[in-house]
Protein backbone atom coordinates (compact mmCIF):
# COMPACT_ATOMS: atom_id res chain seq x y z
CA UNK A 1 0.00 0.00 0.00
CA UNK A 2 1.38 3.41 -0.95
CA UNK A 3 1.66 6.02 1.77
CA UNK A 4 1.34 9.72 1.08
CA UNK A 5 4.23 11.79 2.31
CA UNK A 6 3.28 15.29 3.41
CA UNK A 7 6.09 17.69 2.68
CA UNK A 8 6.85 20.01 5.55
CA UNK A 9 7.37 23.71 4.86
CA UNK A 10 11.07 24.63 4.80
CA UNK A 11 11.98 27.31 7.33
CA UNK A 12 14.82 29.79 7.59
CA UNK A 13 15.60 30.92 11.12
CA UNK A 14 17.84 33.87 11.93
CA UNK A 15 19.05 33.93 15.52
CA UNK A 16 20.07 31.04 17.76
CA UNK A 17 19.92 32.46 21.23
CA UNK A 18 18.08 30.48 23.90
CA UNK A 19 14.69 31.07 22.28
CA UNK A 20 15.93 30.71 18.72
CA UNK A 21 17.63 27.40 19.50
CA UNK A 22 14.43 26.10 21.09
CA UNK A 23 12.43 27.11 18.01
CA UNK A 24 14.98 25.44 15.75
CA UNK A 25 14.84 22.15 17.62
CA UNK A 26 11.04 22.14 17.58
CA UNK A 27 10.90 22.55 13.80
CA UNK A 28 13.62 19.94 13.26
CA UNK A 29 11.83 17.45 15.52
CA UNK A 30 8.66 17.96 13.48
CA UNK A 31 10.49 17.21 10.24
CA UNK A 32 10.74 20.71 8.77
CA UNK A 33 13.81 21.36 6.60
CA UNK A 34 15.63 24.13 8.43
CA UNK A 35 18.26 26.64 7.39
CA UNK A 36 19.80 28.68 10.20
CA UNK A 37 22.16 31.57 10.66
CA UNK A 38 23.60 33.11 13.79
CA UNK A 39 26.01 36.01 14.27
CA UNK A 40 28.18 33.75 16.45
CA UNK A 41 28.75 30.64 14.28
CA UNK A 42 29.65 28.40 17.24
CA UNK A 43 26.04 28.49 18.43
CA UNK A 44 24.94 26.84 15.21
CA UNK A 45 27.12 23.76 15.71
CA UNK A 46 24.66 21.86 17.89
CA UNK A 47 21.71 22.69 15.64
CA UNK A 48 23.72 21.60 12.62
CA UNK A 49 24.41 18.24 14.26
CA UNK A 50 20.65 17.79 14.66
CA UNK A 51 20.01 18.28 10.94
CA UNK A 52 19.86 22.00 10.23
CA UNK A 53 21.69 23.55 7.31
CA UNK A 54 23.92 26.40 8.46
CA UNK A 55 24.16 29.37 6.11
CA UNK A 56 27.34 31.41 5.86
CA UNK A 57 25.45 34.69 5.95
CA UNK A 58 22.01 36.06 6.78
CA UNK A 59 21.51 36.88 3.11
CA UNK A 60 22.27 33.27 2.13
CA UNK A 61 19.83 32.00 4.76
CA UNK A 62 17.07 34.33 3.54
CA UNK A 63 17.62 33.20 -0.05
CA UNK A 64 17.21 29.55 0.95
CA UNK A 65 13.48 29.59 1.80
CA UNK A 66 10.31 31.62 1.37
CA UNK A 67 9.40 31.47 5.07
CA UNK A 68 11.95 33.46 7.06
CA UNK A 69 11.63 33.66 10.85
CA UNK A 70 13.66 36.23 12.76
CA UNK A 71 14.38 35.90 16.49
CA UNK A 72 17.10 38.39 17.36
CA UNK A 73 18.09 40.66 20.25
CA UNK A 74 16.13 43.76 19.32
CA UNK A 75 14.61 45.75 16.46
CA UNK A 76 17.92 47.40 15.57
CA UNK A 77 19.46 43.94 15.16
CA UNK A 78 16.71 42.97 12.71
CA UNK A 79 17.48 45.92 10.45
CA UNK A 80 21.22 45.35 10.69
CA UNK A 81 21.06 41.60 9.99
CA UNK A 82 18.64 41.92 7.08
CA UNK A 83 20.28 44.99 5.52
CA UNK A 84 22.09 42.97 2.85
CA UNK A 85 19.39 40.37 2.21
CA UNK A 86 17.02 40.29 -0.74
CA UNK A 87 13.58 40.13 0.88
CA UNK A 88 11.55 40.25 -2.33
CA UNK A 89 8.93 37.51 -2.30
CA UNK A 90 9.77 36.41 1.23
CA UNK A 91 7.32 35.76 4.06
CA UNK A 92 9.01 37.49 6.99
CA UNK A 93 7.86 36.51 10.49
CA UNK A 94 9.49 38.66 13.14
CA UNK A 95 9.54 37.11 16.62
CA UNK A 96 11.99 39.68 18.00
CA UNK A 97 10.73 41.50 21.10
CA UNK A 98 9.90 45.12 20.35
CA UNK A 99 7.31 47.84 20.71
CA UNK A 100 4.08 48.26 18.73
CA UNK A 101 5.51 51.30 16.92
CA UNK A 102 8.64 49.35 15.97
CA UNK A 103 6.51 46.51 14.62
CA UNK A 104 4.43 48.87 12.47
CA UNK A 105 7.55 50.57 11.13
CA UNK A 106 9.19 47.19 10.47
CA UNK A 107 6.09 46.05 8.56
CA UNK A 108 6.34 49.11 6.29
CA UNK A 109 10.08 48.53 5.95
CA UNK A 110 9.50 44.92 4.88
CA UNK A 111 6.79 45.83 2.38
CA UNK A 112 9.07 48.43 0.79
CA UNK A 113 11.53 45.60 0.19
CA UNK A 114 8.93 43.31 -1.38
CA UNK A 115 8.32 41.06 1.62
CA UNK A 116 5.09 40.01 3.30
CA UNK A 117 5.22 40.64 7.06
CA UNK A 118 3.90 39.08 10.24
CA UNK A 119 4.89 40.20 13.73
CA UNK A 120 4.93 37.91 16.74
CA UNK A 121 5.05 38.18 20.52
CA UNK A 122 6.19 35.01 22.29
CA UNK A 123 4.31 34.22 25.50
CA UNK A 124 6.65 31.45 26.61
CA UNK A 125 10.14 30.77 27.92
CA UNK A 126 12.50 28.46 25.99
CA UNK A 127 11.72 25.27 27.99
CA UNK A 128 8.05 25.62 26.98
CA UNK A 129 8.83 25.63 23.25
CA UNK A 130 7.97 22.39 21.47
CA UNK A 131 6.09 21.07 24.50
CA UNK A 132 2.37 20.99 23.58
CA UNK A 133 1.05 20.85 27.14
CA UNK A 134 3.33 23.58 28.49
CA UNK A 135 0.84 26.35 27.70
CA UNK A 136 3.15 28.54 25.65
CA UNK A 137 1.83 30.43 22.65
CA UNK A 138 2.70 33.26 20.30
CA UNK A 139 0.63 36.34 19.46
CA UNK A 140 0.64 37.14 15.73
CA UNK A 141 -0.48 40.29 13.97
CA UNK A 142 -0.29 41.63 10.46
CA UNK A 143 -1.41 39.88 7.29
CA UNK A 144 -4.20 37.42 8.08
CA UNK A 145 -3.61 35.67 4.77
CA UNK A 146 0.06 35.19 5.61
CA UNK A 147 -0.82 33.90 9.08
CA UNK A 148 -3.25 31.33 7.67
CA UNK A 149 -0.75 30.26 5.01
CA UNK A 150 1.86 29.33 7.61
CA UNK A 151 -0.35 28.64 10.60
CA UNK A 152 0.42 24.93 10.76
CA UNK A 153 4.17 25.52 10.61
CA UNK A 154 4.07 28.36 13.13
CA UNK A 155 2.06 26.19 15.51
CA UNK A 156 4.85 23.60 15.78
CA UNK A 157 6.93 25.38 18.46
CA UNK A 158 3.96 26.83 20.39
CA UNK A 159 0.29 27.66 20.08
CA UNK A 160 -0.79 30.53 17.84
CA UNK A 161 -3.16 33.41 18.60
CA UNK A 162 -3.92 35.92 15.84
CA UNK A 163 -4.81 39.35 17.26
CA UNK A 164 -5.46 41.49 14.21
CA UNK A 165 -4.21 43.03 10.96
CA UNK A 166 -2.41 45.89 12.74
CA UNK A 167 1.21 44.73 12.83
CA UNK A 168 1.70 46.38 16.23
CA UNK A 169 -0.99 44.39 18.03
CA UNK A 170 1.13 41.31 18.78
CA UNK A 171 3.75 43.42 20.57
CA UNK A 172 1.02 45.37 22.33
CA UNK A 173 -0.68 42.21 23.63
CA UNK A 174 2.71 40.79 24.62
CA UNK A 175 3.71 43.85 26.66
CA UNK A 176 0.22 44.23 28.16
CA UNK A 177 0.26 40.69 29.55
CA UNK A 178 3.86 40.92 30.73
CA UNK A 179 3.15 44.26 32.40
CA UNK A 180 0.33 42.63 34.37
CA UNK A 181 2.72 39.81 35.25
CA UNK A 182 5.27 42.23 36.68
CA UNK A 183 2.52 43.95 38.64
CA UNK A 184 1.65 40.57 40.13
CA UNK A 185 5.32 39.90 40.90
CA UNK A 186 5.51 43.30 42.61
CA UNK A 187 2.56 42.46 44.85
CA UNK A 188 4.03 39.06 45.65
CA UNK A 189 7.39 40.64 46.48
CA UNK A 190 5.69 43.01 48.93
CA UNK A 191 3.77 40.12 50.51
CA UNK A 192 6.94 38.08 51.07
CA UNK A 193 8.76 41.17 52.38
CA UNK A 194 6.09 41.62 55.06
CA UNK A 195 6.86 38.20 56.55
CA UNK A 196 10.59 38.23 55.85
CA UNK A 197 11.66 38.91 59.44
CA UNK A 198 8.96 36.84 61.10
CA UNK A 199 8.91 33.20 62.12
CA UNK A 200 6.79 32.37 59.08
CA UNK A 201 8.01 29.92 56.47
CA UNK A 202 7.72 31.51 53.00
CA UNK A 203 6.81 28.05 51.70
CA UNK A 204 3.70 28.11 53.88
CA UNK A 205 2.63 31.50 52.53
CA UNK A 206 3.27 30.58 48.89
CA UNK A 207 0.24 28.30 48.33
CA UNK A 208 -2.04 30.75 50.15
CA UNK A 209 -0.73 33.56 47.98
CA UNK A 210 -1.05 31.57 44.76
CA UNK A 211 -4.61 30.51 45.55
CA UNK A 212 -5.60 34.07 46.44
CA UNK A 213 -4.20 35.47 43.19
CA UNK A 214 -6.05 32.80 41.22
CA UNK A 215 -9.27 33.67 43.05
CA UNK A 216 -8.83 37.38 42.24
CA UNK A 217 -7.85 36.91 38.60
CA UNK A 218 -11.45 36.73 37.24
CA UNK A 219 -11.88 40.36 38.32
CA UNK A 220 -10.24 41.34 35.02
CA UNK A 221 -13.44 40.28 33.23
CA UNK A 222 -15.50 42.75 35.27
CA UNK A 223 -12.94 45.46 34.57
CA UNK A 224 -13.20 44.77 30.85
CA UNK A 225 -17.01 44.84 31.01
CA UNK A 226 -16.96 48.17 32.85
CA UNK A 227 -14.51 49.67 30.35
CA UNK A 228 -16.67 48.51 27.45
CA UNK A 229 -19.90 49.85 28.95
CA UNK A 230 -18.42 52.99 30.48
CA UNK A 231 -20.26 52.25 33.72
CA UNK A 232 -17.62 51.84 36.43
CA UNK A 233 -20.26 51.27 39.12
CA UNK A 234 -21.58 48.13 37.42
CA UNK A 235 -21.33 45.05 39.64
CA UNK A 236 -19.22 46.80 42.29
CA UNK A 237 -18.70 44.74 45.44
CA UNK A 238 -16.12 46.91 47.21
CA UNK A 239 -16.30 50.59 46.30
CA UNK A 240 -13.31 52.80 45.67
CA UNK A 241 -14.17 54.84 48.77
CA UNK A 242 -14.18 51.71 50.92
CA UNK A 243 -10.87 50.50 49.51
CA UNK A 244 -9.15 53.87 49.91
CA UNK A 245 -10.29 53.93 53.54
CA UNK A 246 -8.44 50.67 54.07
CA UNK A 247 -5.11 51.70 52.55
CA UNK A 248 -3.66 53.30 55.72
CA UNK A 249 -3.65 49.87 57.35
CA UNK A 250 -1.54 48.49 54.52
CA UNK A 251 0.93 51.34 54.78
CA UNK A 252 1.05 51.19 58.58
CA UNK A 253 1.66 47.44 58.49
CA UNK A 254 4.52 47.95 56.06
CA UNK A 255 6.04 50.55 58.40
CA UNK A 256 5.67 48.25 61.42
CA UNK A 257 7.34 45.42 59.52
CA UNK A 258 10.19 47.62 58.32
CA UNK A 259 9.12 47.23 54.68
CA UNK A 260 9.28 49.96 52.05
CA UNK A 261 5.82 50.78 50.64
CA UNK A 262 7.27 51.85 47.28
CA UNK A 263 5.58 49.02 45.37
CA UNK A 264 2.13 49.91 46.73
CA UNK A 265 2.25 53.68 47.18
CA UNK A 266 1.92 54.69 43.48
CA UNK A 267 -1.24 52.64 43.06
CA UNK A 268 -2.71 53.91 46.33
CA UNK A 269 -1.96 57.48 45.18
CA UNK A 270 -3.94 56.89 41.98
CA UNK A 271 -6.83 55.49 44.00
CA UNK A 272 -6.89 58.63 46.15
CA UNK A 273 -6.79 60.87 43.08
CA UNK A 274 -9.75 59.08 41.56
CA UNK A 275 -11.66 59.32 44.82
CA UNK A 276 -10.94 63.06 44.99
CA UNK A 277 -12.66 63.41 41.62
CA UNK A 278 -15.89 62.23 43.24
CA UNK A 279 -15.85 58.62 42.06
CA UNK A 280 -16.18 56.91 45.43
CA UNK A 281 -19.01 54.61 44.33
CA UNK A 282 -16.99 53.18 41.44
CA UNK A 283 -14.81 50.10 41.23
CA UNK A 284 -11.04 50.49 40.76
CA UNK A 285 -11.51 50.70 36.98
CA UNK A 286 -11.35 54.49 36.94
CA UNK A 287 -7.66 54.33 37.84
CA UNK A 288 -7.06 53.16 34.27
CA UNK A 289 -8.29 56.49 32.90
CA UNK A 290 -5.77 58.31 35.10
CA UNK A 291 -2.96 56.32 33.48
CA UNK A 292 -3.97 57.18 29.90
CA UNK A 293 -2.37 60.48 28.97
Amino acid sequence: MAHETVEKTPVTLLGLGAMGAALARAWLAAGHPLTVWNRTPARAAGISAEGAKVANSAAEAVAANTLVVVCLLDDASVEEVLAGADLAGRDLVNLTTGTPAQARARADWARERGARYLDGGIMAVPPMIGVPDAGGYVFYSGSRELFERHRETLAVPAGTTYVGPDAGFAALHDVALLSAMYGMFAGAAHAFALIRREDIDPASLAPLLADWLVAMAPAVHQTADQLRSGDYTKGVVSTLAMQVAGTPSFLRTAEEQGVSPELLSPYFALMRRRLAEGSGDEDLTGVIDLLVR
